[in-house]
């Protein structure tokens, strides 16, 4: 079937309703059910940031020291940077009709993307916290504003366990609930947001500046780059997600509008993350920013961080959460993805309570942040270098031979797992994490190689390409894994693909997933 024809026949589907439990996992969507557009990505990347989690963040730059011209400045760049970075990770979902995680097989092994299982579930851990921790407490302190309720470990906890819930509702009904909350979110919170340009107009100053003191790291160089760095975390953090959605976008969608819905995805998180440097100029020095805020909001715009907050934890936490689940569901076979789903959900408010309850907020964060950039950009990196030098070419069938309990096929390599990605990202991420600087829970010991700026990023993604490129130079891979065009800017070795076989040591919850074996097929992409 020609790409026009897919493209027809999907037209023609009923896109199915967002009340509809959706019935797929990690499994390859078909070619009649993909009904989304560039558009959906945009919408469900800025839906999922454009929330107080995201304005959180966004507090950084001024929390560690710099002002209002230079946390700006940090700002941006960390966005672009961390854009930039995460375009290509929308092209996989298409041509492989299945999540990132699983598609990261075709680079690390159809049994070594379980790398990718695990830095999704770090990321939706992370944000899934932050976007409960932060949205209940701005419910907390606006019903003390408004109803003189106080404020209490008690009534924290039972607005995390609601907020928490009703994302696990939408987790379980899947794709097109998501997508409409952060349809939704999309219009409403950048409204709001905007709205604040009204509200704080007589309290915000725009020449704030607290001075070179108060540089949380004694400098402006390493303050901004951290800073920018902590931002860059929220666009990084989707890496191990795009292809959660992307995978019900037609197979022959074009790459550049792919990318173009990321980067603009991405671009429009601005506007949550300039809420958050204007506004914490206003309560610099307060203890807990979203209080603090609050109370100095006037009592309209109290009312409406209300709505904010209660509609980005909902999409925060969906689209954290959805993915993991989904992903999960196939780590451990005996779970579907709506009891993934669950399991996740529980062990995430477990940290809530322990993180937000016990621990500090601002490290843990910090520290979340800072491990989410080091160990998932260089994998993102090799992702990237794996999907330019096979021309996008890829076997949908053969990224899923390990959640079906088989053994073989174009990506099996070593036992399922391809040493050249895996050996590559150990010591990138190794690397990143001695020399990184994300206090006071991340502290390399090579952290002032710089004179004190944290240069673990380019570190890591140096280590990563070169490593990776090396190792592709060295040792080539079998010509069966580029597809019909072959290789680009690397040599090959000829092969023959290993038949794919049912593995009698498959758990029966695998071995219930198999389809029957279909005939050789051709690697979709160029």
């Amino acid at each position: 079937m020609s790409g026009a024809e897919v493209a027809g026949v999907a037209a023609g589907q009923r896109r199915p309703r967002a009340t509809e439990v959706e019935q797929h996992g990690i499994d390859t969507i078909p070619d009649a059910e993909r009904t989304s557009r560039p558009l959906d990505l945009f919408r469900i990347q800025f839906g999922g940031a454009n929330t107080f989690a995201t304005v959180i963040l966004g507090t950084f730059p001024v929390l560690l020291g710099l002002d209002l011209v230079q946390a700006v400045a940090a700002t941006v760049v960390g966005v672009v940077v961390g854009a930039l970075i995460l375009m290509p990770m929308g092209l996989f979902g298409p041509r492989t009709g299945t999540n990132t995680a699983v598609s990261s097989g075709a680079h690390f092994g159809v049994r070594g993307r379980v790398l990718g299982s695990f830095l999704s579930l770090l990321t939706a851990i992370s944000f899934y916290s932050i976007s409960v921790w932060v949205s209940g407490d701005a419910l907390v302190g606006a019903s003390t504003r408004l109803f003189g309720t106080g404020d209490s470990d008690l009534l924290r906890g039972v607005i995390y366990a609601v907020l928490g819930a009703l994302v696990i509702v939408v987790v379980i009904y899947g794709y097109q609930l998501m997508l409409l909350v952060n349809k939704v979110v999309v219009v409403a919170n950048t409204v709001l947001m905007l709205l604040g340009l009204v509200a704080y107009a007589t309290l915000f100053d725009p020449s704030y500046d607290p001075g070179p003191q108060a540089y949380a790291l004694g400098g402006f160089w390493p303050t901004f780059v951290l800073s920018a760095l902590i931002v860059m975390g929220n666009p990084v953090s989707f890496g191990a997600f795009l292809g959660d959605w992307s995978r019900y976008l037609p197979a022959d969608t074009r790459p550049s509008r792919l990318m173009g819905a990321t980067f603009l995805g991405q671009l429009a998180t601005l506007v949550p993350f300039l809420f958050g440097v204007g506004t914490a100029t206003i309560v610099a020095g307060e203890a807990d920013y979203v209080f603090a805020l609050i109370q100095a909001s006037p009592l309209w715009y109290a009312v409406l961080l209300m709505v904010v907050a209660f509609l980005g934890g909902m999409s925060t936490g969906v689209t954290s959460l959805y993915g993991t689940g989904l992903d999960f569901s196939s780590v451990f076979p005996r779970l579907n993805r709506v009891q993934a789903s669950l399991s996740i959900g529980v062990l995430a408010f477990a940290f809530i309570l322990v993180g937000r309850l016990v621990f500090d907020l601002l490290a843990s964060v910090n520290a979340f942040i800072g491990a989410i950039v080091i160990c998932t950009t260089p994998w993102m990196v090799i992702m990237t270098i794996g999907y330019f030098v096979r021309r996008g070419s890829y076997s949908p069938e053969d990224v899923q031979v390990f959640n079906q309990g088989r053994i073989g096929g174009r990506y099996w390599f070593s036992g399922g797992v391809n040493w050249r990605g895996m050996v590559a990202w150990i010591p990138a991420a190794v690397v990143g994490l001695l020399f990184a600087n994300y206090p006071p829970l991340i502290e390399g010991p090579f952290r002032n190689a710089a004179g004190g700026v944290d240069i673990s990023l380019p570190m890591s993604l140096g280590v990563a390409a070169v490593v990776y490129l090396s190792l592709l130079v060295a040792v080539p891979e079998p010509r069966y894994v580029f597809g019909p065009a072959g290789p680009r800017l690397v040599p090959a070795r000829e092969s023959e693909v290993p038949p794919v076989t049912d593995d009698p040591r498959a758990s029966v919850h695998r071995a219930g997933r198999r389809r029957p074996l279909p005939a050789a097929e051709e690697p979709v992409g160029r």
